[in-house]
């Protein structure tokens, strides 16, 4: 009965960043380490799941691998930013730091990800990167292009709220957090400008920017603008959004099972 209960558990990969720091003795710089914040790994295990911290594997073939073995995937957010020539267009001074090698692993792997129906959850830049693979663009600085736009950089309100968001009815999202409005954190200077291919929008700020997509042809595509990884300890319709995702990851767990 326990290894029946073992198995039905999911297995969910976690992007990672990836940081290569001088040394304090040198200008030699160190192996590159992988690093992500802990609470996307709580918030996934309080959800029923299993978290892997994913390595950024170099290969096409070598992602496929990793695909093959994982119930679900996580978009996680950084301090980064895709470069525009993912969408055609040409670099604005505002633009952040780039990180490539990220970049193209994120991006094949929520191909893949789509290609297999696999759930993928797209957290703050991770919902932007499922935008930009599905074909879509973004604002490379929200203050530049956008400057009548709300104050979304608000980092010392992680734990809390920044801004309020108004959730689309009849979305997947809507039946997640069943709530029309939502207090959410805010801590980017990008956003999505247009829609991916199959996206829809399923929150907006107050300012008319997008807060959340998801897709109309997979089972469970869903990106969110803000951090529910922060706030999933003490909010409840936080805690739904790891619940849910979790939930359609098991089915997928289940039927891989009763196919193997």
């Amino acid at each position: 009965m326990i290894q029946k209960e073992r198995n039905s558990t999911p297995l969910i990969g976690i992007t990672p960043g990836l940081c290569a720091l001088a040394s304090n003795r040198s200008k030699t710089k160190r192996e590159p380490t992988l690093l992500l914040e802990e609470r996307y790994c709580a918030a996934i295990e309080k959800a029923g799941g299993v978290p892997l911290v994913l390595s950024l594997a170099a290969s096409r073939s070598a992602i496929r691998r990793l695909m093959s073995r994982l119930d679900g995937l996580v978009v996680s957010g950084g301090n980064f930013d895709i470069h525009p020539s993912y969408y055609r267009e040409k670099p604005l001074r505002a633009l952040g730091e780039i990180q490539p090698r990220r970049t193209e692993f994120e991006l094949a792997m929520i191909g893949v990800a789509l290609e297999r129906d696999c759930p993928v959850l797209g957290i703050c830049g991770g919902a932007q990167a499922i935008n930009v693979a599905l074909g879509g663009s973004l604002y490379q600085d929200i203050a530049t292009q956008l400057p009548n736009a709300l104050e979304h950089q608000q980092a010392a309100k992680k734990a809390s709220g920044g801004h309020a968001i108004r959730i689309q009815p009849g979305t997947l999202l809507h039946r997640i957090v069943r709530r029309e409005y939502l207090e959410v954190n805010t801590t980017h200077h990008q956003s999505i400008k247009r829609l991916g291919k199959g996206l829809v929008i399923n929150a907006m700020a107050e300012d008319g920017l997008i807060e959340g997509v998801e897709s109309l042809g997979h089972s469970f595509v869903l990106g969110v603008q803000w951090h529910p990884e922060a706030m999933h300890r003490k909010l409840v319709a936080q805690q739904s959004i790891f619940r849910s995702f979790v939930a359609s990851c098991r089915q997928l767990r289940r039927g891989t099972l009763r196919n193997a």
